[in-house]
């Protein structure tokens, strides 16, 4: 394995400033690149996330705002998978799930109906069931609730419907 680097902490603190300021970054993330770094000193630690965070470099609600727009947007996920990404980065869960509750319901519609939509032509299926049973692995593999993904479908199969 990999040995890890010692470095000062005025060194880290340098290091971590310069990358806050060129994207947005979570504390856990910080805390991580400390820790492999060799920085394991805590109140070294301590004192470089009180600057980063007094300074603005850090904020985990600008962070969980941005990376859940992105993943929705970009990424096309759903809140269950967004939610896990940010429990794996140790944002605090009273910090992303009101931001998550923001997101209204119909934007994860726009995004999961043209995935679902370009899914559907790819899938071979013997029948309607086997179909819709694919296409729910599918949409919750990208990490969207049952209710969104039969609303999803429900939608869909009506558009084909209008359309025989």
């Amino acid at each position: 394995m990999f040995a890890k680097k010692d470095i000062t902490e005025e060194k880290a603190l340098q290091r971590l400033a310069a990358l806050c300021a060129k994207a947005e970054h979570c504390s856990g993330e910080m805390i991580e690149k400390m820790r492999r770094w060799g920085l394991d000193d805590e109140q070294a630690q301590a004192r470089i996330m009180a600057y980063l965070t007094k300074h603005k470099y850090i904020d985990d609600e600008r962070f969980a705002r941005a990376f859940i727009n992105d993943k929705v947007v970009y990424n096309k996920w759903g809140r269950r998978k967004i939610a896990q990404a940010l429990r794996m980065k140790h944002v605090d869960e009273s910090i992303y799930e009101p931001i998550l509750d923001e997101v209204e319901e119909d934007k994860y519609l726009d995004v999961l109906c043209p995935l679902i939509e370009a899914k559907m032509r790819t899938i071979k299926a013997k029948n309607d069931y086997e179909m819709t049973q694919k296409l729910m692995r599918f949409a919750a593999g990208r990490g969207f609730d049952f209710d969104m993904i039969k609303r999803a479908i429900g939608k869909l199969m009506e558009n084909v419907d209008d359309f025989d």
